[in-house]
């Protein structure tokens, strides 16, 4: 007598199996919260990368009766234009942005997943970047770092239709850079010239807002891969050596407690004399890593004494394999969710140091705006920067706690 299997154990049978991040990114989208958070995310992202098509002072596109050009793109790497680090990272992302995303379709055709695709992007986009740095290849001028004056096209154009001989430009859609100042318009209230209004020193604030997303998201994201990566290590190594090296790590974490950590990072941002947004990356990092410590090493007690971990040991694969290739991305959950708050945290540090005048001065930090409408007492110079920092502040929590839930087994439906 035969018996007839059901549909379903063929489907069983023939469905491929799911990956970890597949499952997680499924129970992921199932809450809606957590899914506007991460589009939210996405969009600042596009917004600070696209930044200079929406606010700059360089035209698109410039014809003076000597043939059309660009200068907008030929000013992206102009150290007199945009003198800060983060800004030539998001201008090299704007140019390559293209490429980057046909690469990314190749990765995927090749049966790459999502996070290895975006780490190879990454890791490209870090080799390309280094090349920004010098300003001469030997004899050749490097066409990613120029020091040439700025151009003020709006004075020209109108220059030139003074004298009858007008220009064509296409300019953003603020044509305003957010280091340009101008005395004149000092603090001046929103208008049609100025949507968010002026500073001090007569610059827009909606350019200094735009570009001061660039900040928070490179602080945020680059101060969280500082200190979860020196907490991923030493709490691996704490958790499964155990023993005196657990006990060593375990006091230079409860040392670093001891300290309330806000004021630790205000006195090591003080010691330093000419402070860059970098410095203030560093100094969240290597404050920060406590908490990832604590949580990781406790993984790695958990895990060190499961099944899967004492047959590796038994195969005699060496413990650097089993440490990074097989216990690591099993504890790796938590700490994921934990770096999502703390790129929140993180950003909530930068304005706060700005705020307080210690962060970098070159950089459009929220903060520095912040300050200056406590200073003023203008109530536009207050709620930009305010509500800006809220919002981003809440859709990184977003994120966190949809994440949180998804990686818990017993929230899988």
């Amino acid at each position: 007598m035969t018996t007839s299997a059901s549909p379903e154990a063929f489907e069983d049978v023939a469905a491929p199996s799911r990956t970890y991040g597949g499952m997680v990114w499924a129970e992921l989208r199932k809450k809606p919260v957590a899914m506007f958070g991460l589009r939210c995310i996405t969009g600042l992202f596009l917004l600070a990368t696209f930044a200079p098509l929406v606010a700059l002072d360089q035209p698109i596109l410039w014809n003076g009766g000597e043939g059309w050009r660009f200068p907008l793109f030929s000013a992206l790497f102009n150290r007199l234009l945009f003198e800060n680090s983060v800004d030539v990272f998001f201008n090299l992302i704007f140019v390559l942005f293209p490429v980057y995303v046909l690469l990314y379709r190749v990765f995927r055709k090749r049966g790459r997943s999502v996070l290895e695709a975006a780490g190879r992007l990454a890791a490209l986009h870090a080799v390309v970047f280094t090349l920004t740095a010098p300003e001469r290849f030997g004899s050749l001028e490097n066409p990613l770092h120029q020091s040439r004056a700025v151009v003020d096209y709006r004075a020209l154009s109108a220059e030139r239709a003074a004298a009858g001989h007008p220009a064509t430009a296409v300019f953003p859609l603020v044509p305003r850079s957010y280091r340009a100042t101008n005395p004149a318009e000092s603090v001046q209230a929103p208008s049609r010239e100025h949507w968010l209004g002026t500073d001090t020193e007569g610059r827009d604030v909606f350019a200094r807002m735009l570009y001061g997303t660039r900040i928070s998201l490179t602080i945020g994201v680059v101060a969280v891969a500082i200190y979860v990566g020196i907490g991923v290590a030493l709490g691996a190594v704490a958790g499964y050596f155990g023993g005196f090296v657990d006990s060593v790590v375990s006091r230079a974490i409860e040392v670093m407690i001891c300290f309330p950590s806000f004021f630790l990072i205000l006195t090591l941002a003080a010691m330093v004399q000419q402070r860059s947004i970098f410095h203030v990356m560093a100094i969240i990092g290597i404050t920060s890593w406590t908490g990832v410590a604590r949580l990781v090493r406790a993984e790695f007690l958990k895990h060190k004494a499961l099944e899967y971990a004492q047959a590796a040991l038994a195969l005699g694969l060496s413990r650097p394999r089993i440490i990074f290739r097989h216990i690591l991305p099993n504890a790796m959950g938590p700490v994921l969710v934990t770096a999502t708050f703390g790129i929140a945290s993180a950003i909530l540090i930068e304005s706060s140091l700005s705020f307080l005048g210690i962060g970098d001065v070159t950089a459009a930090s929220w903060g520095e705006t912040l300050n200056t409408g406590r200073l003023e007492g203008k109530l536009w110079l207050i709620a930009a920067p305010g509500f800006a920092i809220f919002f981003v502040v809440t859709v990184f929590n977003l994120v966190g706690e949809g994440l949180q839930d998804a990686l818990d087994p017993k929230q899988k439906s």
